[in-house]
């Protein structure tokens, strides 16, 4: 077998960052346009071309930046945004990370690991809510079942329903495994292995990674390597905007899904962007060492989405509402919504204390969809790529080429109707269904047969209908 350290090492190369973006520092207007010529083509770009769109400062190169992000979003994405919530079912951790409210040395956070009792009504608050899709996430130390908490948590998530309620897709955030490990995972039904390197620069990972396991940098940038060769074949990866340079930490996160491609046939299924937030007992957190503006942050969102086109961008709950509008047309694809970042935050009571980070966009489910809905964008809650195993390579077959839109938006449209019918409240129902009218009147006429008779089974009392 390979050396872990061998593998990380052939994954992430600095050297070969630092050489991309002195080559890309200073572009002329001329070179600028003609990457973003380039971009809309839909085949991504290299790193140099990468690098030198994170030096745009003059506001005609920025807008024409954004326009582009903007039409190659529209030609994969459309203007579907999936929705989520993350699913907190522990705060036990084992690590000490420098930016982290659950770090083990924090005492002033009170550890909790909830009972499968405990995951079930969390669950039914989300159920209830309208939420089909959620993120389970755990600190890196398990109650003394140890791995097979996780597995018994994802088990109770899937088996709690209520009427037409249930959570459909569960994807799943915890710390890296072992090959066997990973397939057990696989073999408990998730949908998406989801696991941030937090930042890919070596030596800034040894500073904010002070003691605990997740100090091993290889074990960690190797754990989609490990469950890729376990046979989950979406994964997801990110970095906390913050810790270091963002330019260093994109064209990483390029040289990451490259591996991924080139290594298995498929990148990454989605990238996250979290800025730092104040976290309770950080003052790395409350004080970034590297801090990301808004005007870098959306810059970040439009290279990324002409970087790797065919991959979904998740935006959280950490940024404000204002910040989360703006990135939606420059690439964003999945946001979470009505979010909680503490084990037991959902049903209240005992899980009033603090989270594990600052939260940006305090909105309920309801208000985000309405928002979201008048903007003209379609909130999905579709899970039909994961129920029909249409993930890994053949979803990126089809989302390259823009191809994946014929599926997801008649899907996304009969989702967004279930919700609508099931758990909106008047003027959400009201502003749903007239964006619903506008999307019809738009589609091409075979994308709108297929949408019509998804819509006409769920009014007709159907659910969790799909192509």
């Amino acid at each position: 077998m390979v050396p872990v350290s061998t593998t990380a090492a052939a994954i992430i190369d600095a050297g070969a960052i630092q050489k991309a973006l002195e080559q890309g520092c200073s572009p002329d207007a001329a070179r600028v346009r003609e990457i973003l010529a380039r971009a809309r083509e839909l085949k991504g770009l290299d790193p140099v071309e990468v690098a030198a769109l994170t030096r745009i400062s003059d506001p005609e190169l920025l807008a024409g930046l954004f326009e582009a992000a903007r039409q190659v979003k529209q030609a994969i994405y459309g203007r579907r945004l999936v929705i989520f919530a993350p699913l907190y079912v522990s705060n036990l951790c084992a690590n000490e990370c420098a930016y982290c409210a659950f770090r083990a040395r924090n005492t002033a956070m009170r550890r909790r690991a909830l009972t499968r009792e405990e995951i079930a009504r969390e669950t039914l608050e989300l159920v209830r809510q309208g939420h089909k899709r959620v993120l389970l996430v755990a600190g890196e130390s398990y109650p003394r079942e140890g791995f097979r908490y996780v597995l018994d948590a994802i088990a109770t998530v899937y088996a709690t329903r209520e009427g037409r309620g249930e959570i459909r897709r569960i994807n799943v955030n915890v710390a890296p495994l072992s090959v066997e490990e990973f397939r057990e995972l696989k073999a408990a039904g998730i949908g998406t292995y989801q696991l941030f390197q937090e930042t890919y620069h070596r030596e800034t990972y040894a500073g904010v990674h002070l003691a605990g396991p997740k100090r091993d940098y290889d074990w960690r940038v190797t754990a989609m390597d490990r469950a890729m060769q376990a046979g989950i074949d979406d994964v997801g990866v990110g970095v906390l905007f913050g810790l270091f340079d963002w330019r260093f930490e994109v064209l990483a996160l390029m040289q990451h899904a490259a591996w991924l491609e080139r290594t298995y046939g498929t990148g990454p299924h989605t990238i996250s962007v979290p800025r730092l937030e104040p976290a309770a007992g950080s003052d790395l957190a409350a004080q970034p060492p590297f801090p990301v503006s808004d005007v870098d942050f959306r810059k970040i969102v439009a290279i990324l989405r002409l970087a790797v086109p065919y991959t979904g961008i998740i935006m959280s709950t950490r940024e404000t509402p204002n910040i989360r509008r703006e990135t939606f047309s420059l690439g964003v694809s999945q946001i979470s919504a009505g979010s909680r970042t503490n084990p037991g935050g959902y049903a209240g009571g005992e899980g009033d204390d603090c989270g594990q980070f600052s939260l940006g966009d305090h909105r309920p489910l309801d208000e985000v969809v309405r928002s979201i809905a008048e903007l003209g964008y379609i909130p999905s809650f579709c899970t039909a790529c994961y129920r029909l195993g249409r993930t890994g390579r053949d979803f990126m077959d089809l989302a390259k080429p823009g191809e994946i839109r014929h599926h997801c938006d008649p899907n996304a449209l009969s989702t967004f109707l279930e919700y609508l019918e099931d758990y909106a409240s008047p003027a959400t129902r009201a502003a749903g269904e007239a964006l619903i009218d506008r999307v019809m009147a738009e589609m091409e006429p075979q994308g709108r047969r297929t949408a019509q008779r998804l819509l006409e089974a769920v009014r007709a009392g159907q659910r969790d209908v799909f192509v």
